[in-house]
């Protein structure tokens, strides 16, 4: 391995090169940025030689601190995943997602680096806090740029790291995480919460073998922590790309809706003009879309946050801000499940 893993590896030298400024980085300090638990990142703000035209800062991905999450990052090729999306689908993609300087991983699949534009004054979202249909307007039309790129593409079986298969991994394992994300969440969720993980289980095989109506290339984790918004809200960005796959474009989009609007009324009133509004997008991005069947997509991918929650709850490190994250993560999505007969389709 010939390249560093954290910003304390990292020689001004090496960074100023892959910045295309070799020789003009003096130094640089770096700050913590980001909530996200499967890996570290950063902000290098950047001291240049007087005169040199460069980026006064840039982000930072590295390995997460945590023993856990780099397991399961293993385990599930996490950081394989993102680091090939900026290597071979970003650029051509045309999605709006973070500039790439550099990307590389080791071959234990665990240590890894990325350099990528700080889309500074840009801010995340806030999962906790969650927003109306009009502001997630252009993340739907985000994703929908997604989705067109591969849509039913047959070159979606050729990229050996997006296709990775870990359907028996995540079919022993989930029975067994829900049992320790029952007994967590118990004091904080209600019944009905705890209770459609249990169904979940009980249709597991048949969740995990449905077929979608058309397949796609899939953010996997599409909710608003995960997304940059500009000034004002009328322009975003993709960000953390580590659960990218193939799959359902309509599950994506109910699980970014479905994660995002707090209230259970308001979000009830969204569903359909959230996927009508992704149908244009997709019609609009030169897709023929079966409106019908990828409307049963949608309502079966209502289920998919509640199955991130319990995943993702139980296998990366843990803290105060993600304990309450997750339980909302289950919370919101199983009021949506609930009230499309998401389980009924399996």
């Amino acid at each position: 391995m010939t390249f560093p893993t954290s910003p304390e590896s990292m020689a001004p030298e090496w960074l100023g090169a892959v910045l295309g400024r070799p020789g003009r980085l003096k130094g640089f300090a770096s700050a913590k940025v980001g909530t996200g638990q499967m890996c570290d990142s950063y902000r290098l703000t950047l001291d240049w030689e007087d005169g040199t035209d460069a980026p006064p800062s840039v982000i930072a991905k590295c390995p997460s601190h945590d023993e856990a999450s780099r397991n399961i990052a293993k385990l599930t090729g996490t950081y394989v995943k993102e680091v090939s999306w900026y290597r071979e689908l970003a650029a051509e993609s045309g999605v709006a997602a973070p500039a790439c300087h550099f990307a590389d991983i080791a071959a234990d699949d665990v240590d890894f680096v990325l350099i990528l534009s700080d889309l500074a004054p840009a801010r995340q979202g806030d999962q906790l806090a969650g927003l109306s249909l009009a502001s997630l307007v252009p993340c739907i039309e985000a994703a929908a740029q997604l989705h067109a790129h591969l849509w039913n593409d047959a070159r979606l079986a050729d990229l050996g790291w997006l296709s990775r298969d870990n359907g028996d991994l995540v079919r022993a394992l989930f029975p067994q995480l829900y049992v320790g994300f029952r007994e967590r969440y118990a004091a904080r969720l209600a019944a009905d919460v705890l209770d459609l993980g249990a169904g979940l289980v009980d249709r597991l095989d048949a969740y995990l073998a449905r077929e979608p109506a058309a397949r796609t290339i899939v953010h996997g984790d599409l909710r608003i922590d995960n997304i940059l918004f500009a000034p004002g809200g009328d322009a975003c960005w993709l960000v953390d790309w580590q659960t990218l796959g193939r799959g359902s474009g309509a599950a994506d989009l109910a699980y970014l809706i479905g994660t995002s609007i707090a209230d259970p009324i308001e979000r009830a009133t969204a569903d359909r003009p959230a996927f009508d509004h992704w149908i244009a997008a997709l019609t609009a991005a030169g897709v023929a879309p079966d409106a019908d069947a990828l409307w049963t997509d949608y309502r079966v991918g209502a289920l998919s946050g509640y199955f991130m929650a319990v995943f993702a709850s139980m296998s990366v490190e843990r803290t105060a801000r993600g304990d309450e994250m997750f339980a909302v993560m289950a919370e919101r999505p199983t009021r949506q499940a609930l009230a499309l007969g998401s389980l009924d389709l399996l």
